[in-house]
């Protein structure tokens, strides 16, 4: 059996350089991404500098229009995927040309848009 006192001290450093670590994370991006911003934008279209605290803004604002406010998402779509596909597994040959149908019908999924009725050319709308 191992001696979990050994690894104490090791547990505590990590609770210390933890918050310390991430404060330094997020000081260099932030500085990175207003030195960019400073150097790039205003040449390029005319605006205006910003500050550290703006640039942290910005970051906070790019990652929940982006990236969203949890960070786990990419785990529930592909959860969500193989529930699909096991559920399109399940129905019968009927029921998934029914489907198909109805998607067809309502210009979503990967079947394409429905097809359009061809007019002759001389009829005018």
């Amino acid at each position: 059996m191992r001696n979990t006192w050994m690894f104490a001290p090791s547990r505590k450093w990590r609770f210390v350089l933890a918050p310390i670590a991430v404060a330094a994370l997020v000081a260099i991006v932030g500085e990175v991404v207003m030195h960019l911003w400073n150097w790039l934008l205003p040449g390029l279209f005319g605006w205006r500098q910003i500050g550290f605290w703006q640039a942290l803004g910005l970051l906070v604002l790019s990652r929940i229009l982006v990236g969203g406010i949890g960070g786990h998402r990419h785990h529930d779509r592909s959860r969500l995927r193989r529930k699909l596909e096991e559920r399109w597994e399940q129905l019968t040959p009927e029921e998934r040309e029914k489907l198909r149908g109805g998607l067809r019908g309502s210009r979503c999924g990967p079947f394409g848009r429905p097809e359009r009725e061809t007019s002759e050319p001389g009829d005018t709308v």
